[in-house]
């Protein structure tokens, strides 16, 4: 199966979002992979070529014109699946320091093979619920991007990944087209864990179809209580 990987150039180009020979071929491959193990295992509902290239490549990859990232930094993708946004952004990206946060280790065990058959260093699978990360001290607050793409509601999203940014770093929620009140409704959670008033930035992939980053600073410590046990986040929500 070839996977038409054209349809995002001129788009990436446009953003100024930088690619090599090296980049495609690598995302090609994990395509095929994505491919063949979601046969096996459920890592996604969109199975065709065009669809993996632009709903799942080309929108990961925009998030690189949205944040400003550092060489070598630190990032940590939450809930990651089949490993979006993160492992898109270690394909363009190599020099990122990549961690791959889930609770279900059968994903984990495809993304450790993409690594693998793709040779990218420095990504670390981590086999935890978010709640559980946030209290660990080799975790907490030491990223410089946390990512999640459409995991949970923003402020249950808040207490899941803030505690896990550092002080300076951003969290980005990737969401679709209704995201902005969301972002409304979880302002007090934000605040409350540490987060500055979110930036909230729109991008039009293909057609109709829109998405939504939803950036967040974190300005100060999160309070050492968060975050919760996840059904006490779940049943009294911030």
């Amino acid at each position: 199966m070839t996977y038409p990987l054209e349809l995002m150039l001129p788009v990436l180009d446009k953003k100024g979002i930088a690619y090599t020979n090296e980049t495609l071929e690598k995302l090609d491959k994990y395509a095929t992979l994505l491919t063949e193990w979601n046969e096996k295992i459920n890592l996604t509902a969109i199975t065709d070529p065009e669809g993996i290239v632009i709903k799942h490549f080309l929108d990961c990859a925009l998030l690189l014109e949205k944040v400003d990232l550092k060489e070598n930094a630190k990032v940590i993708d939450v809930g990651t699946g089949a490993g979006f946004p993160g492992m898109v952004l270690k394909i363009f990206r190599p020099d990122i320091k990549l961690t791959l946060l889930d609770g279900l280790n059968k994903r984990l065990v495809f993304l450790n093979e993409v690594a693998n058959q793709l040779e990218l260093q420095g990504v670390e699978t981590v086999h935890l619920r978010a709640e559980e990360a946030g209290q660990k001290q080799n975790f907490r607050e030491s990223f410089d991007l946390v990512t999640a793409r459409a995991v949970a509601k923003l402020n249950l999203l808040y207490e899941y990944c803030l505690p896990l940014c550092k002080v300076g770093g951003t969290f980005c929620a990737m969401k679709g087209p209704t995201a902005s009140e969301e972002a409304k409704e979880a302002l007090g959670a934000g605040k409350l864990l540490g987060g500055a008033k979110p930036q909230i930035l729109t991008e039009t992939l293909t057609g109709e179809e829109m998405r939504t980053f939803i950036l967040t600073k974190k300005i100060s410590q999160t309070p050492s209580k968060y975050p919760r046990v996840s059904a006490k986040i779940a049943k009294q929500p911030l």
